[in-house]
């Protein structure tokens, strides 16, 4: 499993938000005094879970301003929370407002639903994941905020995990390859992880013989999955249930009581409401 956040990538992604912006504030430039010092406080209104931290203080720094945070990545706060105080330049630190907020508001927004699905299958064995449905250039900002919000980790990218889907099953079908062998071959390259989507019954045969280490069960109802994963396990001690396709917090807990190992949700990511955080300049 890759590193999910690294410093070379939260000062990336901290680049890239600023450079959104263009090279001046020309606003600013025409109305702020220079080396007016300020503070502002970072307000949560609507409350919930915090996650984005590292990405806002490099904005912050790379702007040549300081937050001096109150809260750590992960907490749960009130509405109306005070996370932190921005100090520095006024013009400073209204050019990093915006892109740090963004970065904030996204990132609480992921953390604070993943939350809630983690609440809703709190007592049983079930882990919530995340996918690979992130915005574009934000995967580690977006991960480590499933992170935050008590989901686990997934594969990230391409490289450190077999996953078998629908069109793979195609081009296998289409070339003569086996499963069996395709996974063989996985072990070979050094693969630990070789999970493999079923659709029928057919595919999960296949695949227990194969010796996958994880079935996903793709867009199946509860009752399926239990069914699916109770043969599943007779034929192959020990492997993975993961359910995926359709959960919503609605039903996700009768997956999880169904039996699935995990559940990975794309809306975590894909869909995300942003947090309702603010910058309030006191001068």
């Amino acid at each position: 499993m890759p590193v999910l956040t690294s410093q070379r990538d939260i000062e990336r992604i901290a680049t890239v938000a600023l450079a959104e912006d263009g090279r001046l504030d020309i606003t600013s430039a025409l109305t702020v005094p220079p080396r007016i010092q300020a503070a502002a406080v970072v307000e949560y209104r609507s409350g919930g879970v915090v996650s984005g931290l590292p990405y806002a203080a490099e904005v912050a720094r790379a702007c040549g301003c300081k937050i001096e945070w109150s809260s750590v990545e992960a907490d749960a706060v009130y509405p109306g929370s005070a996370l932190g105080i921005i100090r520095g330049d006024l013009a400073d630190i209204l050019r990093a407002e915006r892109p740090l907020l963004n970065l904030l508001q996204r990132a609480s927004g992921i953390a604070t639903l993943t939350r809630t699905f983690v609440d809703a299958v709190q007592g049983t064995r079930t882990r919530i994941l995340h996918t690979r449905k992130t915005a574009p250039g934000l995967r580690s900002l977006d991960l480590a905020a499933v992170l935050a919000g008590g989901g686990q980790a997934h594969r990230a990218d391409l490289s450190h995990e077999v996953m078998v889907k629908d069109n793979h099953w195609r081009a296998l079908a289409r070339s003569g390859t086996g499963l069996d062998q395709a996974l063989a071959e996985g072990r070979k390259r050094g693969m630990r992880a070789l999970y493999v989507e079923v659709e029928s019954m057919d595919q999960l045969e296949l695949a227990c013989a194969a010796g996958a280490t994880r079935l996903v069960v793709d867009n199946q109802p509860a009752e399926t999955v239990r069914a699916w994963g109770q043969l599943a396990r007779e034929r192959l001690p020990g492997v993975e249930i993961e359910a995926t396709g359709g959960v919503t917090l609605l039903n996700v807990r009768e997956y999880a009581e169904a039996g699935a190992d995990f559940i990975s949700i794309g809306a975590l990511t894909h869909s995300v409401t942003a947090a309702d955080i603010a910058v309030e300049v006191e001068m």
